[in-house]
């Protein structure tokens, strides 16, 4: 099919501001319209090989017209750029343009990753006549992703990393218009080769050469609570109003996949209309937020597991042709949620999330308080313990838990993100390490993991982590999946409580999905610690504002973990047995 090009149209905004937008349309038209609006460079996306982006020149082929926009202030468009602030007018505004062209025959639909998926949540949540999304690796709730977590501790190296390449990318822009600072650009620059010693800076909120730029770096990192200004922003907390289908894309070692699984578990109950709600899909992958190969250091998932197998930009078209194009049977033979289960490295079709035959197993924590390290006598049975026992360790924000692998967001280094091997950390006294017994058959744990703790600090707040391990026969011991909890948030993450030094509590810890068969002659670990960092921000211990506290300000504690008759502290296990 021939097409044609239109490059760089200007389209006014309801206050004026022009953006700039390219439209791929074909030769037969009005045809039905996909819009992509991002803050990275229209010219990029249109040509880049990534795995989950569809093919631009197949869409056109299957008969669409693809336009993309470069956002609010990005790029060769006008106005300033401030995250999510102007997307859902800027998206409203861009549809109402659309409808307005010849090529197009008001049938519109939207795609595109991360903040490709911001905007179109933000556009639909508008009220913008979009007929169908399809957001991969992104969010519907931006203080959970990608700002903080679910459970309030800050998403330390996704918002540094982020905000720092966004800066450069204005910077670079500025100068291409005969502003801008060329020293800023090499600071930036420097930020983004070695970012250790800006990750590592406390406090955290002294980044000067973003400030520079970004004004509103402050602001946000001034909101740790999740108070009426994040919860206006979450379209999952108004998911009534949303009435759109969509195609969730995720990767279970995305910074988003615990968002991507509920949203589209919570837009499938609640969406406002039977077709918005009968028509979300997902598909979750072995890939993290940059890499769709499956292919990692420590662990490969096999030829299947890259994205390309699968044919995204088929299931792309079938989903549009579905709702644009009302083609009834274009999704006939596939199930609303196919998954890759780890483990067994195989792709399963289900007809739900969470898999309507769950069953969810407790394995209690065991010890004799000798959990500290792997050398320890921590272990994990499905039998609760008989005997209180109390695991205790430091915390030292100065000496956190690193981050390795698992969910970050711009690894520059090709361990750095997804299944990573664990035993560095797991080998540190700050480290508490419940392990099962070698498994003589295999285990199928697929859904949302969950921990229960039992706990008390010497600090008026600190933090707890969780990290599911599958510990091989050969040692390897690779992350799954994992989580916090800021014990001021313990309660509420709007309402920040205070902890009361000593005293026992009982926490509750999100340790995200997964989806994995532990094998036999494996075994089940649990990592339990007070850090993860940077993945996550270090808590000073104080319960003041960690955000602008000094190394000089934080204090050590002293965490207890409790497990026994009347503590009973336990890892919750999503366990699928057919």
């Amino acid at each position: 099919m021939t097409f044609t090009v239109e490059k760089d149209v200007m389209v006014a905004m309801r206050d004026g501001v022009e953006l700039a937008t390219d439209a791929w349309i074909p030769s037969v038209t009005p045809a039905p319209t996909l819009l992509v609006r991002l803050p990275y460079g229209k010219d990029l996306l249109q040509l880049l090989a990534y795995g989950l982006v569809p093919n631009v020149f197949a869409l056109v082929e299957a008969g669409y017209a693809v336009v993309y926009q470069d956002c609010r202030g990005t790029f060769r468009s006008g106005g300033e750029f401030v995250p999510m602030l102007n997307e859902g007018a800027d998206g409203a505004d861009t549809v109402a343009w659309l409808l307005g062209q010849p090529w197009c025959d008001g049938n519109i639909g939207s795609y595109g990753p991360s903040y490709l998926g911001f905007v179109q949540w933000a556009t639909v949540s508008a009220g913008a006549p979009v007929k169908v999304i399809a957001p991969a690796v992104t969010t519907t709730d931006y203080y959970t992703a990608p700002w903080y977590s679910e459970g309030g501790a800050a998403s330390w190296h996704t918002v540094q990393s982020w905000t720092t390449q966004m800066a450069m990318i204005e910077t670079l822009r500025q100068l291409g218009r005969g502003s801008g600072d060329p020293q800023l650009l090499g600071e930036l620059a420097g930020m983004m080769a070695d970012p250790q010693p800006h990750l590592e800076a406390m406090p955290p909120s002294r980044q000067p050469a973003v400030e520079k730029v970004w004004p509103w770096w402050g602001e946000l990192l001034s909101r740790p609570a999740r108070d009426a200004w994040w919860q206006g922003l979450s379209v999952l907390d108004r998911a009534e109003q949303v009435t759109v289908p969509a195609l969730h894309i995720g990767g279970w070692f995305d910074i988003f996949v615990s968002n991507t699984a509920r949203s589209f578990t919570e837009l499938r109950a609640r969406a406002g209309t039977a077709d918005a709600r009968e028509g979300q899909r997902l598909i979750i992958g072995p890939w993290d937020h940059l890499n769709t190969t499956g292919i990692y250091p420590d662990r490969r998932f096999g030829l299947t597991a890259d994205a390309i197998t699968q044919d995204l930009t088929g299931q792309h078209v079938r989903f549009f042709d579905r709702w644009l194009r009302d083609r009834r049977g274009a999704l006939d033979g596939s199930a609303p949620v196919k998954i890759f289960v780890m483990g067994i490295d195989r792709w399963r079709e289900e007809q739900d999330w969470p898999l309507p035959d769950t069953s969810y197993v407790p394995y209690y924590l065991h010890s004799s308080g000798r959990a500290n390290s792997v050398a320890g006598d921590g272990e994990l049975s499905t039998e609760a313990p008989e005997q209180t026992a109390t695991d205790t360790f430091l915390y030292d924000p100065r000496r956190p838990v690193p981050t390795l692998g698992g969910r970050v967001m711009a690894p520059s280094t090709a361990n750095a993100a997804g299944p990573v091997d664990q035993r560095p950390v797991e080998a540190r006294d700050d480290v508490l390490c419940f392990t099962s017994p070698v498994l003589t058959e295999p285990l199928e744990v697929t859904g949302h993991v969950s921990l229960t703790l039992y706990a008390s600090s010497s600090a008026p707040d600190t933090d707890f982590t969780g990290k599911l391990v599958d510990v091989f026969p050969d040692g390897r011991a690779i992350f799954l999946t994992d989580g916090i909890i800021r014990a001021r948030y313990r309660k509420s993450l709007a309402e920040p409580e205070p902890l009361t030094p000593g005293e026992p509590g009982q926490l509750s810890l999100d340790l995200s999905v997964t989806s994995n068969v532990f094998l036999p002659g494996h075994r089940i670990r649990l990592e339990v610690s007070s850090s993860n960092f940077p993945r996550f921000d270090r808590n000073t211990n104080t319960g003041g504002v960690i955000v602008d506290e000094s190394a000089d300000q934080a204090t050590t504690a002293v965490n207890r973990v409790l497990h026994g008759p009347g503590y009973p502290s336990q890892l919750i296990l999503p366990v699928i047995s057919r």
